[in-house]
């Protein structure tokens, strides 16, 4: 797969996932009570149509600044995303919703763990870049940038109860750091003293440990602490092979909580049937892959770590939730990218996209490949 077709993969998949994401929200947003009271920019249609074009605007915006532009802000994006993470805690910022402690307002609310997905990225690309010699050593390829680097915002994310996000960036950041050349078994042991702390955390939480046990027997505690994986259970098996048709669906209609955030993947599989869930998890495999293979071809250090972290901070994401929806893992409150209705989320995935067109369009070697007419006058005028 040549740069140029991986990056043209990701646009094709990425937009047939975003009109999927509006067409889903339309379907499942206009049966939550009260939104044919709301102006049309006020309901969740409306609201997605809206964050997607920003989201397209500010990657169409990103893709025109050559992507090493931003090593220069690394440690100051670093310490602005440390800071809006603490204002989660703080009392008239932050906000708590559903006992989480995610989102702040400042004149707009948004959630500081979106942004933090790119800039811990940005932060270990650039890191492993400046020590590549020193990527194997226990201090420099290790402590400092996994401890501190991407350990403390991780650990402030978890801290707000966002499992979810802490875990697929968690991921994302050990594929980085194994792939910059990372002692493997140091890896091993941050999975090890990560797997007990959390161990400890869900022991210690009697939520937590409802959760498990819910996921466990969906059925058992279908109404109460499973409900939304048994109803995700049930939409899957009532949409089969092709769906009950689109609009059709009935579980989105009360019975399935949060039907057009965290538990779409489910009315998807009611709707569209298993071709269509399916078909979205090729979508998502597809644009993984070719972003991946951008970033083999991407000559420049920085660039190939930085595609990587960004292909895999919305791989995680996406694998994570549709096994949450599947009752494969405990539900953590993940929204899909693309598709889910939410702002932030939405607008920094896009934003991805436009950091990794960058990519491809400012690194010389790639785009030597597919403009030999260009590169020949290059050669003949120098």
């Amino acid at each position: 797969m040549t740069a140029r077709v991986s990056i043209i993969s990701i646009w094709v998949c990425f937009i047939l996932l975003l009109v999927l994401g509006v067409v889903m929200v339309a379907s499942t947003g206009s049966c939550v009570p009260g939104q044919e009271e709301l102006p049309w920019h006020g309901t969740f249609l409306g609201k997605q149509c809206l964050y997607g074009t920003l989201g397209i605007v500010l990657a169409l915006g990103l893709s025109k600044i050559d992507y090493r532009f931003w090593r220069r802000f690394v440690k100051a994006a670093w310490i602005i995303c440390v800071i809006l993470l603490l204002c989660c805690f703080l009392p008239g910022i932050g906000k708590t919703i559903n006992g989480e402690s995610r989102w702040i307002s400042l004149g707009i609310t948004f959630q500081p763990s979106e942004l933090a997905k790119i800039t811990l990225m940005l932060t270990l690309a650039n890191w492993y870049t400046t020590y590549r010699e020193m990527a194997g050593t226990f201090w420099k390829g290790f402590v400092i940038p996994g401890a501190f680097l991407f350990g403390l915002p991780l650990v402030l994310i978890l801290v707000e109860k966002d499992m979810g996000t802490a875990a697929a960036l968690a991921m994302s950041g050990f594929c980085v750091m194994f792939v910059s050349g990372t002692r493997w078994w140091l890896l091993l042991l941050a999975i090890l003293v990560a797997s007990i702390l959390l161990y400890v955390m869900m022991t210690g939480s009697p939520n937590r440990m409802l959760r498990i046990e819910a996921w466990r027997d969906p059925q058992a505690f279908s109404q109460g602490a499973g409900r939304q994986q048994w109803i995700a259970i049930l939409s899957f098996a009532r949409g089969g092979l092709a769906g009950v048709g689109l609009g059709d669906g009935i579980e989105k209609y009360g019975s399935l909580p949060y039907a057009h955030t965290d538990f779409i993947y489910a009315e998807i599989g009611e709707e569209w049937g298993f071709f269509g869930s399916a078909g979205v998890l090729v979508l998502f495999t597809i644009l993984t892959i070719s972003g991946l293979a951008l970033a083999v071809q991407t000559p420049d250090t920085f660039g190939r770590i930085f595609a990587l972290g960004l292909s895999c901070t919305i791989f995680w994401p996406a694998m994570l939730n549709m096994m949450v929806v599947t009752a494969i893992l405990p539900n953590t409150g993940l929204p899909l990218p693309f598709i889910s209705s939410g702002g932030t989320n939405l607008v920094f995935t896009i934003a991805s996209i436009g950091l990794l067109t960058s990519i491809q369009r400012h690194t010389p070697i790639i785009r030597q490949n597919y403009w030999p007419t260009r590169r020949l006058k290059e050669i003949q005028n120098p």
